[in-house]
């Protein structure tokens, strides 16, 4: 399931609106659709969130919940931060993938769904991102899904220059395919189909192809020697019986098919057909993987490097965590002081300044020392039971509200 960028706001705001749910991010993208949450309540936000993709997918919990996986606190911060520094890509140490991670926590915020827990975590996640690919090798050579296509589709029939190479659709992984195939095209054609025209035009444009009506499919792959197919369809779009009055029409001539959308949009059966080769996710990971030995070696230090980045991010968090309870600690000291002082406020009037700001002074030291152990004691403990403890007894003894 992907949800795509058109109805992304309305996904945000689905979320949002379910009873547990307090701050949302959700990254979607080929491969993945990954909700972040602050909860109010695990079991609740889990069933918010299975029942999300439910009405989403139009596909019943029960189906797909094996398919499920979830991480939290700690394990949550692990896995986005793996994301975002390309190690849970399927080409490892692929670029794209922190833009989308970005693209999403921006989405988010200009939503009004993302508060300060989640822009903590995202924040940091992008800073994860940019410093793994750094101070590792992690990112050398190919390291995106389009490029790691249009590299395919080279190694296949070893240059694309002169040959007419039709990108079917025009989302975020069919423009990336497009701009990777300049440099691959030389004196080749590029060909644009999406179903919707104006979005197929404009990325034509900025790429220096040519555009193509969804119905003028079939032309348009008469033409090709390639086709990269990405597409957010929830089904196949090319069938085995679609393809073969195209293949009458080639007389022979080959057709290489590299298929990267998840869901397929092309049906398997198509690579059984006389002339056509067709490669999809299996093939593009093992391709890859070839010329990913180098980058693996770069992992155990891309791994130490967000093991410290999640120490870090859990000393902020739980830092900002007791913040509010702090402040409302030393508010309710202050609200007694002053309200002390102005009940005795008629047997402090003969007092000149001088006297009164002494007495200022003498009152607001005596709460500020009575205060210092304990705010001490609930910081230093922030993110630990016992930490969490000392919380929840200050907030009780005290009448906190936070």
């Amino acid at each position: 399931m992907t949800v795509p960028a058109a109805r992304m706001a309305k996904a945000l705001h689905d979320l949002s609106g379910r009873d547990h749910l307090c701050e949302v991010v959700v990254v979607s993208t080929c491969l993945r659709c990954e909700v972040y949450a602050v909860a109010s309540r695990f079991h609740g936000a889990m069933g918010d969130i299975r029942n999300f993709f439910a009405d989403w997918s139009g596909i019943p919990p029960e189906v797909f919940a094996d398919q499920l996986y979830s991480y939290y606190d700690e394990a949550a911060a692990a896995h986005l931060f793996r994301v975002a520094a390309g190690l849970d890509s399927a080409v490892l140490g692929e670029g794209e993938i922190l833009g989308q991670v970005g693209d999403a926590w921006e989405m988010a915020r200009t939503e009004s769904v993302s508060g300060p827990m989640l822009s903590i975590l995202f924040r940091q996640a992008l800073e994860v991102g940019k410093r793994v690919r750094s101070e590792t090798a992690i990112a050398r050579g190919t390291t995106s899904l389009s490029q790691a296509a249009v590299a395919l589709a080279v190694a296949e029939l070893g240059s694309l220059s002169g040959k007419t190479t039709l990108v079917m659709g025009a989302g975020e992984m069919g423009e990336a395919m497009a701009q990777a195939l300049a440099g691959a095209l030389d004196t080749g054609t590029l060909l644009v189909a999406n179903r919707t025209w104006s979005r197929a035009t404009q990325l034509a444009a900025r790429c220096g192809g040519r555009a193509i009506e969804w119905s003028g499919l079939p032309g348009a792959l008469v033409q090709a020697d390639v086709l990269l197919a990405s597409t957010g369809s929830p089904g196949i779009l090319l069938e085995a019986a679609d393809l073969e009055p195209v293949l009458s029409a080639r007389n022979g001539r080959p057709l290489l098919i590299v298929d990267i959308a998840v869901p397929r949009d092309v049906d398997p059966a198509v690579g059984a057909l006389p002339g056509v080769t067709l490669r999809d996710m299996d093939d593009l990971t093992a391709s890859a993987a070839v010329a990913m030995a180098g980058r693996r070696q770069e992992v155990p230090s891309a791994e130490a490097i967000i093991a410290e980045e999640v120490e870090r991010y859990l000393d902020v968090a739980a830092q900002r965590h007791v913040a509010p309870l702090v402040a409302a600690f030393y508010q309710r000291g202050e609200d007694i002081r002053t309200a002390e002082l102005a009940r005795f406020r008629r047997r402090l009037t003969g007092l000149d300044a001088t006297q009164a700001a002494a007495v200022e002074a003498l009152t607001r030291g005596i709460v500020a020392k009575l205060l210092h152990d304990p705010t001490v004691r609930v910081k230093a403990g922030a993110g630990t039971p016992s930490g969490e403890q000392l919380a929840q007894a200050l907030r009780q003894l005290f009448d906190l509200d936070t």
